[in-house]
């Protein structure tokens, strides 16, 4: 595998450091990923998605869905069962399991609901008043805010 180096990146930008981390984290991290379980990443609005996690053999005890400085932290863990079981095949995994998932600034989990052996979770995303766009009235003259601009004379 590749490595590169992303310093002059930090030397030329200033406000991106998580984008810098980011990809560090990325092309740092391990080259397999965890397939179980199995999960669909849906956008069902402009500042709306779904992350639908195939959870089958878990109940809504089991299941914990958390979030940790802009990660969702989604885990499970079956309780022990006391009687032997026999099994001649067995295909569904009810191992326990962490599935993580980094958000993006301002996305908030607002739900999550389980139906079916599926987990929905629900995020939103909000941006603050303060950053978003706003326009700015331009006016004629010298006034700004009933204040005065000096102008200088050439």
């Amino acid at each position: 595998m590749r490595n590169y180096d992303l310093s002059p990146l930090y030397r030329a930008t200033v406000g991106f450091d998580r984008v810098a981390d980011l990809m560090d984290r990325v092309l740092a991290g391990e080259t397999t990923q965890p397939t179980y379980p199995p999960y669909n990443i849906e956008k069902t609005a402009d500042d709306a998605y779904r992350i639908t996690l195939a959870v089958a053999g878990f109940s809504a005890e089991d299941l914990t869905v958390e979030v940790k400085e802009n990660a969702l932290v989604i885990a499970a863990k079956k309780a022990e069962d006391d009687a032997p079981h026999s099994y001649l095949h067995r295909g569904i995994a009810t191992r326990a399991f962490e599935r993580r998932f980094h958000l993006a600034d301002h996305v908030k989990a607002v739900g999550a609901t389980h139906k079916d052996g599926l987990l929905h979770i629900d995020l939103v995303r909000e941006v603050p008043e303060a950053l978003k766009s706003r326009r700015i009235e331009i006016t004629r003259g010298g006034q700004i805010e009933g204040k005065a601009v000096e102008t200088a004379e050439v």
